[in-house]
């Protein structure tokens, strides 16, 4: 297999291998998870998320805004304030449901786990585009990507995935669905990654010399979740100071991950 086909493999397979991993523990989960252990997980979601939109996307974008003959931190700037746009509109309009049961956007008729699906398709999205464009960057031969941070920034993905989909099969269970249905819905969440890579590197493609932008929108989408969604849920109920040590792993280990393989 050449570098171009296994770097498109880990692309377009590692983050949802994860998603269907983490979904696949409905199958076999017999009660709620504890919400200190969700806390945890979540916590650690949030800062492999960080780590990655810095040393995997505003990094690059900056680096490659410079190669261009840029000012380095514009490009960074206007395409992360676009991402959360993007994320903030899609939350507004789209009828989801969190964690906490909380529900969000416009008034809907759709049941409880619908709508707790849509509200991790639309956290998994971010995720794809952003090892989309990390992937276009390295196809389209620019100096600071390589197939190393594509695997990276994959891998760091794919192992917060596991626990999320692990997460998210808790209430679809407890909102009355079969555990083969958790299983599918969790399972057809993480569809969307893939979906959102492609999407970036056909953006990517056509708009090569907007790849600074590119990168620094799918940080800025990843960021929206992490302040919006992840952060958030890990302080929900009894204070604990579990989520913020989560955090601090996550951000830890794909800092590692991007630095000694990118």
């Amino acid at each position: 297999m050449d570098e171009t086909a296994l770097g498109i493999l880990l692309a377009l397979l590692l983050p949802f291998m994860g998603t269907a991993l983490g979904a696949s523990f409905s199958l076999t989960m017999k009660r709620e998870m504890r919400p200190s252990v969700q806390k945890a997980l979540l916590g650690f979601a949030a800062g492999v998320m960080i780590a990655a939109s810095v040393w995997s996307l505003i990094a690059p974008a900056i680096e490659s805004a410079e190669a261009q003959g840029m000012v380095g931190w514009l490009p960074a700037a206007v395409g992360f304030l676009l991402g959360v746009g993007m994320l903030l509109t899609f939350d507004h309009l789209l009828p989801h449901m969190h964690l906490d049961e909380e529900v969000e956007g416009p008034p809907s008729a759709l049941k409880k786990p619908t709508m707790l699906i849509f509200a991790v398709t639309l956290h998994n999205l971010p995720e794809g585009m952003a090892v989309g464009a990390v992937l276009a960057g390295w196809l389209a031969g620019d100096a600071g990507m390589s197939l190393a941070a594509v695997a990276a920034l994959a891998i760091g993905i794919a192992i917060q995935n596991v626990p999320e989909g692990a997460i998210v099969a808790a209430p679809l269970l407890g909102n009355g669905l079969s555990k083969r249905r958790a299983f599918a819905y969790g399972v057809g969440s993480g569809a969307v990654e893939p979906l959102g890579a492609l999407i970036m590197l056909a953006i990517a493609g056509i708009l090569q010399p907007f790849l600074p932008f590119i990168l620094a929108f799918a940080a800025g989408a990843m960021i929206y979740v992490v302040v919006e969604e992840l952060i958030p849920e890990t302080q929900m109920g009894t204070h604990t100071n579990i989520g913020t040590i989560g955090v601090a792993l996550g951000f830890t280990l794909m800092m590692v991950l991007d630095v000694a393989l990118g």
